[in-house]
């Protein structure tokens, strides 16, 4: 995306270039204006045709990003409450395949991301950075259930330590793959939330969950997104606040200190805490 941004902004360097030996006269006649002129002007028009027909429909706006932001982060949570709803069944010693492969996963979560948004994810653009960036995330999806099969349906044991916050996780770290240097994504949490290192907030998000979303004032489910830098380049940075359900507060309930399923001891949480916050950067 870098690249296609820095091509766009030479051709506008380049005409006037040409513009410039156009009438200042390299050639030093009339008739060597004229000529240079009109290859100058061609030059310029084939070069940006050539560009807009080879380069997608990148994001443009604050308003896109937003969109892309809110879509990401609706497919991730589709993708995890298909988890969710199928704890009993992965963790099922006596059943070896569990039906849970890439295909049906993503198909379910489709479905769950559909019914929220009534849109269907395969319809978006694929030329346009959404369209992209939504078919990376599914892809990652796919890659993620494929590789663990043998985990899932493993017999003779039950729990698989398979939960939705593992298989975000992985999620996201594919998808980082797939769109290193244009998108990023992570799941934090307020740090005495934190399970794993690898999800510690930087300092830009460490600073707005203290300061914003964990504000009683802040309202609830309302993101927060923001123009800033990140590894040294300008990014459009999205917060979007998560609170514990019911189905959470197995591993992050009462009584506080208990060590749950997992091995963690649970935080003592209540149904509505904050539990945590998607974080999606789009770099521009």
């Amino acid at each position: 995306m870098l690249r296609q941004q820095s091509q766009e902004r030479n051709v506008p360097a380049l005409c006037t270039f040409l513009n410039t030996r156009r009438s200042g006269g390299v050639f030093g006649s009339r008739l060597g204006t004229i000529l240079f002129g009109a290859i100058g002007a061609s030059l310029c028009t084939a070069l940006a045709l050539t560009i807009a027909a080879n380069m997608p429909a990148f994001s443009k706006t604050a308003e896109d990003d937003a969109q892309i932001a809110k879509s990401l982060a609706t497919m991730l949570r589709a993708g995890r409450t298909v988890i969710s709803k199928n704890q009993d069944r992965i963790n099922d010693p006596n059943t070896g395949n569990k039906g849970l492969n890439g295909k049906t996963v993503l198909a379910e979560a489709t479905a769950i991301y559909q019914q929220g948004t009534e849109t269907n994810p395969t319809s978006i653009d694929p030329k346009s950075l959404h369209g992209q960036l939504i078919r990376m995330q599914m892809d990652s999806i796919v890659e993620v259930m494929d590789v663990h099969q043998e985990t899932l349906n493993r017999q003779g044991v039950g729990f698989k330590g398979f939960i939705p916050a593992v298989f975000g996780r992985l999620v996201n770290e594919a998808f980082g793959r797939r769109a290193a240097g244009i998108a990023e994504m992570k799941v934090t949490a307020p740090p005495r939330l934190i399970r794993n290192v690898k999800v510690q907030p930087d300092e830009w998000e460490l600073d707005l969950i203290q300061t914003r979303l964990m504000s009683p004032s802040w309202p609830k489910n309302q993101s927060y997104t923001a123009m800033a830098a990140k590894n040294g380049v300008q990014a459009q940075r999205t917060l979007m606040p998560e609170y514990y359900g019911p189905s959470c507060l197995t591993c992050h309930g009462s009584p506080q200190g208990e060590i749950d399923i997992t091995g963690f001891p649970k935080e003592g949480a209540h149904d509505g805490d904050l539990g945590g916050i998607i974080s999606i950067t789009l770099y521009r």
